[in-house]
């Protein structure tokens, strides 16, 4: 223990020693400064002013700082300095790198993509270059982006050599480049060089809205640049890094990257450019403005600066001096293609415009405009150039099989769609004569509003036939009458039909098939105008009768005198077709983003019952009954019929007119695969010359054959003989059909009258036996007038008496019969008559009660035959005029 007490001992000795001697020394340092400082200071004056200039004398400055003290001084002042400088960088790193949380690096190939929206009909992608519609570039920038493998070695090459000829070496940054850029930035200078390939990537990818800022502005950005380089160099590859960059450089104008710039200068892809054409395109990024080689102020120096890239290739050995030089020597700016729209080349241009608008506003206008969506459409490329031909040959004035059609009837435009029945899905479109008519070719009328006439008749038969509320409203089917006579409706409205005449008391089907306007007019005042016009929207004509002045319309909505937009009434047209099923119209059947995720879907959605199917079937056997329109255009007008019937297809035909004069025709035709509508006007509502709503059936008969015929046939989707099975409980009586809730009782009566066959008016007393006949009459009450009304088949009128007899009227007689004997028991008989009122028409001669057959006359007034009989002979002769008068006489 003792020992041990002494070893502290003699450790704290020692050490207390040691400080001793450590304090002995500092102290006698610091007495030496002191005495050096005050001898110092006794060579200076001691007035404090000129002490302080004596000591800023330059000899003594320059003598302190060359000094061993003063280097001290100055190794101390840039240590601090170095040690701030660190802080401070660290500091501002540590700032900025919070606001760059949100960007993930690792993500910078998802946002390297295709700018450019790729419309195809209803193939899609699959269907290839044949079945792509439209490559749409956008209002701003854009881009097609490719895989690496798609470039041209030699365009990397050129971009590596005139760009970033350290590319492979260094880390993300280059040290010389950001001072210098830092120094041009604080100076408010131009753009300049040093940036690496990998921060320009970063720069264009994650920093394009802040590229324009300069001065202390620009330090943050490239701040950040830096750091993301670093990251982004972390993540890829040098091969991966160079492919991103030149599917995202700027190529001039409107054009990021290389395939859209190969493409849009040269017309091939970038795996098939020359080396000349690399050089040039590796040219551009540089400074896009200046270089666009659609720019003829800059071509000079874009040649120049391609020149340099093919030296700088040439001098890190990526190709030949040679090669460089004959790249050189090529006038590669007469290579360059036109520069044109990017509407060139657009399949069904109205549609895909269309489909592009509905996208925006369903979609949002910043993913459409942000572009690289894949749009699969509903059109089919078949029908589309059917329908497209069918036009071309109405529009061509030299067209011999329609003579100059639209100059005699006066029309200039025109327009048509197609859609799918069951689906609703658009398959063809036209929107004008066409899309490069100067004027008004690029204007859709399939979506403006135009008036449709007749066409809209249907629609509200559809309101008058449903089932009611009310048992005395359920009165209706295609039997019914609505008379066609002159009528004021409520508020003074006393409209006329086209042909300024009037049919009296006919039914409904004749009504319709006819397209009479008082019928359907005194339909909507039965049903009343709202409920009238809800059912038409329901049915897809969303906005008849909404637009402007419109929206107050009356009765005169009942023959189509508001605007409804085409593609809504040919889908108002489906649900009749379907069978009275809405279903909202399709266009699109599937929207991909560039990150191959599903933005849109089509989907059969549930239909909406809309209108009963027994309504819709009766208007389908109205519309299809040939017969019964027999009276406007005659049987198997083409159109109203289409392919001579083997396609059977219910149709309506319309026409608006202004002041008096057609301005709009139309056809709209439907089957259970197909519904077409077509319209022909001009596109300032200008009247037409000689138009009628016939005009649309060549078009329609062409395209409705071909899409069955030649599509749906051969797809297995329509067969002929295709058509609407009669629902259960559909009431036939006679030849017309009621729907089930169909009140006989409250609605016509049936009874059999007789009338004359001559006048078609009702038998008087002196009504001859032969010109009476007995025929069913189907009465009824007229429910804006209230008068009971009666209809007859074939033009039979119950409403007046036979005026064509009178009881006082002269009949034929047979003036004489002569019966004379020839021998061997033959007989000459000759009869003579005279007219009477009528014209005379048969003779008939008979023998023992046995006719000898009639014999017409021909406006002889006689009549001779000969006879053979071994018994004796008794003849009478009759005679008939055209008043079905007779007269007779015998002989023995």
């Amino acid at each position: 223990m003792a020992q041990q007490r002494n070893q502290r001992s003699s450790r704290r000795t020692r050490a207390a020693g040691v400080y001793k001697n450590l304090v002995t020394k500092r102290r006698t340092k610091k007495d030496a400064a002191s005495r050096e400082k005050a001898e110092y200071l006794a060579t200076l004056p001691k007035h404090p002013v000129k002490r302080t200039l004596a000591r800023m004398h330059p000899d003594r400055v320059r003598g302190f700082w060359f000094s061993r003290k003063g280097g001290m001084m100055v190794a101390k002042i840039a240590g601090v300095s170095a040690l701030l400088v660190l802080i401070m960088v660290g500091g501002l790193f540590a700032y900025f790198r919070k606001d760059l949380d949100s960007i993930r690096p690792e993500q910078l190939s998802q946002r390297v993509s295709t700018t450019v929206t790729k419309y195809y009909d209803r193939r899609g992608p699959a269907g290839g270059a044949d079945a792509l519609l439209w490559e749409d570039k956008g209002d701003g920038d854009y881009k097609l982006v490719v895989d690496g493998s798609q470039i041209n070695p030699l365009m990397k090459k050129a971009t590596v050599a005139i760009e970033d000829k350290d590319f492979y070496k260094h880390g993300g940054i280059s040290i010389t480049g950001i001072i210098r850029a830092v120094v041009n930035n604080y100076g408010g200078g131009s753009t300049q060089g040093g940036s690496t390939l990998t921060q320009q990537l970063v720069k264009q990818v994650f920093f394009s809205d802040e590229a324009q800022q300069r001065g202390l502005a620009g330090v943050p950005r490239k701040i950040k640049e830096v750091i993301l380089s670093i990251e982004v160099e972390r993540m890829y590859n040098k091969d991966q890094i160079l492919d991103l960059y030149l599917n995202e450089s700027p190529y001039g104008g409107r054009r990021n990257g290389v395939e859209s710039a190969a493409q849009t200068y040269f017309g091939v892809h970038a795996k098939d450019l020359t080396l000349a054409q690399s050089a040039l395109l590796a040219a551009i990024p540089n400074q896009p403005g200046l270089y666009d080689p659609y720019n003829p102020a800059g071509q000079e120096a874009l040649v120049a600066r391609q020149h340099k890239v093919l030296d700088e290739m040439a001098n890190q050995g990526f190709v030949s001096r040679d090669d460089a030089d004959n790249a050189k020597n090529q006038p590669i700016l007469d290579t360059i293609l036109p520069q044109t729209s990017q509407f060139n080349n657009i399949k069904a241009p109205h549609f895909v415009q269309m489909v592009r608008s509905q996208l925006a506003a369903e979609l949002g206008k910043a993913t459409v405009g942000k572009g690289g969506l894949v749009v699969t459409t509903t059109l089919d490329l078949r029908i589309q150039k059917q329908l497209e031909d069918s036009f071309d040959e109405m529009f061509n004035p030299k067209n011999p099989k329609y003579k100059g059609t639209p100059e005699y009837a006066g029309f200039k435009n025109g327009a048509a769609t197609v859609a799918d029945t069951k689906t609703g899905q658009v398959v063809a479109m036209v929107g004008s004569r066409n899309y490069d008519y100067e004027g008004f070719g690029q204007d859709n009328a399939a979506i403006a509003y135009i008036q449709p006439g007749s066409t809209i008749k249907p629609l509200v038969y559809a309101k008058l036939f449903s089932q009611h509320d009310d048992p005395g409203m359920n009165i209706y089917g295609s039997g019914t009458v609505l008379p066609d006579t002159k009528t004021t409706f409520e508020g003074g409205y006393s409209p006329n039909d086209a042909d300024k005449q009037f049919k009296g008391n006919i039914s409904i089907r004749q009504s319709l098939a006819l397209s009479r306007n008082i019928p359907a007019i005194r339909a909507e005042a039965i049903t009343g105008v709202k409920p009238t016009l809800a059912m038409i929207r329901a049915a897809g004509d969303t906005y008849y009768c909404t637009q402007g002045v419109d929206a107050q319309v009356g009765l005169a909505s009942a023959i189509g005198g508001c605007g409804t937009r085409m593609i809504d009434h040919v889908n108002a047209f489906t649900t009749l077709a379907r069978g009275g099923d809405y279903k909202p119209q399709a266009t699109v059947l599937e929207v991909r983003n560039s990150e191959n995720k599903t933005l849109k879907k089509w989907t059969d959605s549930k239909a909406k019952k809309v209108i009963d199917p027994q309504v819709a079937y009766i208007l389908a056997d109205i519309l299809s009954d040939d017969n019964a329109r027999a009276g406007l255009y005659g049987r198997n007008f083409p159109g109203l019929v289409v392919d001579k019937g083997r396609v059977k297809t219910a149709s309506k035909t319309g026409t608006s007119d202004v002041n008096g004069k057609s301005k709009d025709i139309w056809m709209m035709s439907y089957s259970p695969a197909l519904t077409m509508g077509v319209w022909l006007g001009n596109p300032d509502t200008t009247p037409l010359k000689n138009g009628n709503s016939s005009l649309p059936g060549v078009i329609i008969n062409k395209v409705m054959t071909y899409a069955h015929q030649e599509v749906y046939k051969k797809d297995g989707r329509w067969k002929e003989g295709d058509w609407y099975k009669m629902p259960t409980g559909i009431q036939k009586i006679g030849s017309e059909l009621f729907p089930s809730w169909y009140n006989k009782n409250k609605a016509q009566q049936y009874q059999k009258m007789t009338f004359d066959k001559v006048s078609k008016k009702k038998a008087t007393e002196c009504t001859p036996a032969g010109a009476r006949v007995e025929l069913n009459v189907v009465t009824t009450t007229d429910p804006t007038t209230k008068k009971q009304v009666a209809i007859v088949s074939d033009g039979y009128d119950s409403t007046k008496d036979d005026d064509a007899h009178t009881c006082g009227d002269a009949i034929p007689t047979v003036s004489s019969l002569l019966v004379s004997p020839t021998g061997g028991g033959n007989y000459n008989i000759t009869a003579v008559f005279i007219a009477g009122k009528g014209n005379l028409t048969t003779a008939e001669i008979t023998v023992n009660g046995t006719s000898l057959g009639v014999q017409q006359l021909n406006g002889q007034s006689s009549y001779s035959t000969t006879y053979h009989s071994t018994d004796p002979i008794s003849v009478t002769a009759t005679v008939t005029d055209d008043l079905y008068y007779t007269g007779s006489k015998s002989s023995s």
